[in-house]
């Protein structure tokens, strides 16, 4: 089939609900937790509950779209999403709006795993490198725009305006489906099968090492990014006490590094292959968040040596992320969405543990964070020395 040049640009607003929902509302932490009356660190719980969601819905999504064909569950978790972020923006307290972010998390887990199955359905090996990066310069762009606006909006008004904003979002990436997303997937290549077939497929994907160490790669990939956004709005903005907005630049400096990377990793596959890029760039994140744990446990004073060793791994993210999905996803082509939702719930799976985690270690120090970010970055190196070698 072939692309339209727009097309990457819908699937990259559609793949940024995720970003969008999680990082526009860091900034509003303290608030939220003044607001509703949580203790500092609170909130975070909120943030967990929405990856808990995404890694339950994925596992969902891809067989439904696998069997239905793509617009359909996308259309339906858009409403959800959609109807649930009103919810998020009316919750009187933490425990209501952790529950609506949840089933904010379900909708909006389709269309994470769904565009990535339509890549797939639409293109393969290097091809599909580029189409992901493509997506990767739009879906980039929300972390960049997302927190700083999220800082803006609390200037003006209360975090409440932020789910609105949300809802309007997820409003218009439905209609965006009804009327512009084609049917990558053909009624005659659609998946009939039952709960007994759908775990013998996920148990023959689970299996196949290439799926399995790139997913894992990628997830302990995420369980590092999610440490930075779960503890960075308090290390910033309580530990060192920069303005919501002044974090919101620098959250848009690290999203800047992660774009820039992805749109860099098509233009030097050709000449170092995926696999050597991707073994380079795990390492890198490696020696980043190590420097980032020594800086850490000296209890600094000084932002920048907290920030610069992040921006450092955000970057490598770029790299890492298209990356490891293209190479869980090739041998797959047959079952992509069970295989893109599968790979995505042990992903997100990883990264609420991550979110969780890190708010129960909260202890007024950038530690937590930082050594989490270590613990993902070692996950990730190991899972690389598993990778099969290309042939």
């Amino acid at each position: 089939m072939r692309v339209p040049s727009w097309l990457p640009l819908l699937l990259g607003l559609l793949s940024a609900i995720g970003p969008i929902s999680t990082d526009m509302y860091l900034p509003a932490f303290p608030q939220i937790e003044s607001s509703l009356g949580g203790a500092p660190g609170a909130a975070q719980i909120t943030l967990a509950t929405w990856f808990l969601g995404l890694a339950i819905g994925q596992i969902t999504q891809g067989p439904l779209s696998d069997r239905f064909g793509r617009r359909r569950p996308l259309i339906a978790g858009m409403t959800i999403y959609t109807l649930a972020s009103i919810g998020c923006a009316l919750a009187p307290g933490l425990v209501s709006l952790s529950v609506f972010r949840l089933i904010a998390a379900l909708g909006g887990s389709a269309s994470m795993v769904i565009t990535r199955a339509i890549v797939r359905d639409l293109a393969d090996g290097q091809a599909a490198a580029r189409l992901m990066s493509q997506l990767m310069l739009v879906m980039g762009a929300a972390p960049i725009l997302a927190p700083t606006l999220g800082g803006i909006v609390l200037a003006f008004a209360g975090w409440q305006a932020i789910f609105w904003i949300t809802s309007l979002y997820g409003l218009t990436s439905l209609l965006l489906v009804l009327f512009f997303l084609p049917e990558t997937l053909p009624a005659a290549l659609r998946l009939r099968q039952g709960i007994g077939g759908l775990v013998t497929s996920y148990g023959r994907i689970f299996r196949e090492r290439g799926f399995l160490s790139h997913a894992l790669l990628g997830g302990f990939a995420m369980f590092a990014m999610f440490a930075y956004l779960g503890g960075s709005p308090s290390v910033f903005e309580d530990i060192f006490h920069l303005s919501p907005a002044i974090y919101g630049a620098l959250f848009g400096g690290c999203a800047a590094g992660f774009i820039i990377a992805s749109q860099v990793n098509p233009r030097i596959l050709p000449r170092f292959g995926a696999h050597r890029v991707l073994r380079v760039a795990v390492r890198t994140v490696l020696l980043a968040t190590a420097a980032l744990s020594i800086v850490a446990i000296a209890r600094t004073t000084h932002w920048w040596m907290v920030s610069g060793p992040i921006l450092v791994t955000m970057t490598c993210m770029g790299f890492t992320m298209p990356n490891a999905v293209v190479g869980a996803l090739s041998r797959h082509a047959a079952h992509a969405g069970s295989a893109s939702a599968l790979m995505g719930t042990l992903q997100f799976a990883l990264a609420a543990i991550s979110g969780a985690t890190v708010g129960l270690l909260a202890d007024g120090t950038a530690r937590p964070m930082a050594l989490l970010m270590l613990l993902g970055a070692v996950g990730a190196v190991i899972c690389d020395l598993y990778r099969p070698r290309p042939a």
